[in-house]
């Protein structure tokens, strides 16, 4: 008990810090994809953390795993470099039962990873896409600033200032291009300023514009064009024609996938039975990677590693894209894949595997 406390210990204050790590450059990365948004007030500060946040939790089914699988390397190859494991070999832990301990350890960060894909991908994605929805239908007027063009409503609207004094102050020589179904309005204000309105118990922010020149080209057939001259309108930026949601197979719940035969639905299904599998097998994998002799460097197999993770993680993606787009049947899927990889590591475990079994014989006689 003591021993496996140990190791685990050993193997949990790297995990710890390399999942830190890993989330903290994956969010900042997620950051830099939204800021020019946030600078041209298409995205709140608020959705734009709630964004990282869903990207952070999808992240996590393989963030998890291979930092599990580098901190299994760093923690045994200190040990190793340090005759630890030598002493613990003295003291008679086998191979196979650092092999045992390591798989308790990766059993249950699997169940995690498999509830984080099963249960939590599905939610996050369909969340992520509500909010990129809203945000396509969404303008912050308070933020626009002059100089910039905003589109919005994937271009059926166009807003364009050409001088602005600053946040929430009103703006002059103001464009606004609104694509119809039977013609295109061009709307030209001399002065323009947002106004609050209370309404059933939420405030809507509009638009006022002042001495506007609106022009309607019509574009179906037997449309007429016309000119307008107002002296005041008042313009809902954020108005917009509700429509369904497409359907995507990353937002659907796992027993829709289970009960689906489309191939979209296959690949992300079986990518979602498969990450648990591959926690493990990285997790074992890491065991005989991190061996080395005393005195040796702990970062001598860390490259290594990183390698093998690449090359199997970049034929574990192929694998679900080909499935996803019907290039590879349902069988054999992508579970050639963590095939490969189980196939990779019974051969490096293969004196651990056999220690575990004459183990279980002996026990049993």
């Amino acid at each position: 008990m003591i021993i496996r406390t140990y190791l685990l210990r050993e193997i949990g204050k790297p995990l710890a810090a390399m999942l830190v790590v890993c989330m903290a450059l994956f969010a900042g990365y997620s950051a830099a994809d939204f800021l020019s948004d946030a600078v041209n007030g298409l995205l709140s500060t608020n959705t734009i953390l709630e964004l990282i946040t869903l990207k952070l939790l999808i992240s996590l089914e393989v963030l998890v795993p291979v930092a599990l699988y580098l901190s299994i390397v760093l923690a045994l190859g200190t040990l190793y470099g340090n005759s630890e494991i030598t002493a613990l070999h003295a003291l008679r832990v086998t191979p196979g039962m650092l092999l045992r301990h390591v798989m308790i350890l990766a059993g249950c960060v699997a169940i995690g990873v498999g509830l984080l894909s099963l249960v939590v991908r599905p939610w996050a994605y369909d969340r992520l896409h509500a909010l990129s929805r809203s945000a396509e239908l969404t303008l912050d007027v308070d933020a626009m600033q002059a100089g910039t063009f905003y589109v919005v409503q994937n271009g059926a609207r166009v807003i364009f200032l050409t001088r602005r004094q600053g946040p929430n102050g009103p703006a002059r020589d103001i464009f606004v291009q609104l694509h119809r179904a039977t013609d295109t309005r061009i709307i030209h204000a001399e002065l323009g300023y947002p106004v609050a309105e209370d309404s059933n118990g939420r405030t809507d922010l509009y638009v006022r514009l002042k001495n506007a020149h609106i022009y309607d080209i019509g574009t179906a057939p037997g449309a007429h064009d016309q000119i307008l001259t107002v002296r005041e309108i008042t313009q809902d930026p954020n108005r917009h024609v509700a429509e369904a949601p497409n359907y995507s197979s990353v937002t659907a719940g796992s027993l829709r996938l289970a009960l689906s035969h489309k191939p979209a639905d296959v690949a992300e299904f079986q990518w979602r039975l498969s990450t648990p599998l591959t926690t493990i097998l990285l997790a074992m994998l890491a065991v005989p990677l991190a061996r080395g002799r005393p005195r040796q460097n702990r970062y001598g197999k860390l490259g290594t590693a990183i390698l093998i993770f690449f090359v199997y993680y970049l034929l574990y993606t192929s694998a679900r894209t080909w499935v996803q787009h019907g290039m590879v049947a349902s069988f054999p899927g992508i579970w050639w894949a963590p095939v490969l990889l189980a196939a990779l590591t019974a051969f490096m475990l293969r004196g651990q595997i056999a220690d575990l079994l004459s183990q279980r014989r002996a026990r049993a006689a």
